[in-house]
């Protein structure tokens, strides 16, 4: 083995950091206001010290939420590149899970502009492809550019900010799809 080459986890503690990632996922999709550490561990069925062995802090943990929803966008955008009509249902898919975690999404507010920056360019590269797919398909307005996706997470966000009844946060999704779609 290379020296600095990074130590494969052992399964038990591979186990612990997925089981930790689910709970942190799931409790900042059902809650509107912060998610606490401790909280996340007894959901996750470890101990806090075994929370911060993986992520040092909130913001790591929220770093690796990140990651990981990224990662099943691209599996399930992977899984569905042959069906253009299917990125209404992804949009507004992307759209729910942004204002359901915003306990995320206020977490990633707090991070520096280059990280911020770095996760937004990531979500909008990944949305990409299936965009333009739609758009040569004549399902999106071709003037819609890939930028303008990070405006519409922007504007859903001060609108449910703005007003947040529950009705708000479905009618904001649905008006702005409205003038994504033809």
């Amino acid at each position: 083995m290379l020296y600095g080459a990074p130590t494969p986890r052992r399964r038990d503690a591979q186990r612990n950091r997925t089981a930790i990632l689910q709970a942190a996922s799931e409790l900042m999709m059902s809650h509107r206001t912060e998610v606490l550490m401790p909280e996340i561990a007894r959901r996750a069925g470890v101990g806090q010290a075994t929370l911060y062995r993986h992520f040092r802090d909130r913001h790591a943990l929220a770093a690796a939420v990140v990651a990981d929803q990224l990662q099943r966008l691209e599996a399930y955008i992977a899984a569905n590149a042959d069906h253009p009509a299917a990125f209404r249902t992804l949009l507004t898919e992307v759209l729910r899970t942004h204002l359901a975690m915003r306990p995320l999404v206020t977490l990633i507010g707090g991070l520096d502009r280059e990280t911020r920056r770095r996760y937004t360019h990531r979500v909008v590269s990944t949305l990409t492809p299936p965009l333009r797919r739609a758009q040569a398909a004549g399902d999106v307005r071709a003037d819609l550019a890939p930028e303008d996706l990070a405006l519409l997470f922007a504007m859903l966000s001060g609108a449910v900010d703005s007003q947040p009844a529950p009705a708000t946060a479905e009618r904001s999704i649905a008006l702005l799809l409205d003038g994504v779609f033809r």
